[in-house]
């Protein structure tokens, strides 16, 4: 009847997007799983070629390092709460619609026993009246109240499936909101400490720092270039004075 396809109605739906929910939710973790994944990766390598550069941008870069490091941190975070308190109530769902949805089967089937008895028992009643009283006073009236009582249990059943799907629906979805905004929270404050770290980065300062280095080099290369020049000059001269010794030996 209307009742009975309106209670299998509530119950496919929750199956259906509850667990369209679950796969979205799971992959959601995956994907943010492998999004730390890549920034670890990112920040090893920042780290690493902040060992090439200037002092200045050295300093920054390594800080950014850390900090994006760090974040990945909550990130983890953020990957363990969503997989505890929103993908595993979730998977739990499938269970419960099954229990239900087999609660939905038994009762459906006792009512539907229990009204074919109250038609039997009412056909036989037409059939003898001289049985009328008796038969209305024991039979019928019991089947009848049986039929009634499982129409009850039925709708309380679904009644409550219904409370317990809002009721975890909510949960579900405060829980999922309370845990982005836990990590982002978090992110927003690590993420603008390295930001103003970068601003005030000296960029003149890194290059003066890399024209005294380069200035270095060139007047140690110009030293060992005079060096060379000094050393061969005195050659000369020495080989020039022996010479004119020779010339003035008799």
């Amino acid at each position: 009847d209307a009742q009975l396809k309106s209670m299998e109605l509530t119950i496919s739906n929750a199956e259906k997007y509850m667990g369209q929910f679950c796969t979205l939710f799971a992959a959601y973790t995956r994907k943010t799983a492998k999004l730390r994944d890549k920034a670890d990766a990112l920040a090893q390598q920042i780290n690493e070629y902040a060992n090439a550069e200037g002092p200045e941008l050295r300093i920054c870069l390594k800080n950014l390092s850390e900090d994006l490091a760090m974040v990945q941190d909550y990130r983890q975070a953020e990957v363990e709460r969503l997989e505890t308190r929103v993908v595993s109530p979730l998977k739990a769902y499938g269970n419960i619609v099954k229990t239900k949805r087999a609660d939905l089967k038994r009762f459906s089937a006792d009512r539907n026993r229990e009204i074919k008895e109250l038609q039997r028992l009412e056909k036989l009643r037409l059939k003898n009246p001289a049985d009328r009283q008796s038969i209305a006073e024991t039979n019928v009236q019991k089947a009848s109240s049986s039929a009634i009582r499982s129409s009850r249990q039925l709708e309380e059943t679904i009644t409550d499936f219904q409370r317990q799907k809002l009721c975890d629906v909510k949960r579900i979805f405060m829980e999922f909101m309370m845990v982005e905004m836990l990590f982002h929270a978090k992110a927003l404050e690590v993420y603008t400490h390295t930001f103003n770290n970068l601003e005030t980065m000296d960029i003149d300062k890194d290059l003066e720092s890399k024209s005294h280095i380069c200035h270095g080099i060139r007047s140690t290369a110009q030293h060992y270039k005079d060096s060379k020049q000094g050393n061969a000059r005195k050659s000369q001269s020495k080989d020039s004075m022996q010479a004119h010794i020779q010339s003035e030996e008799p």
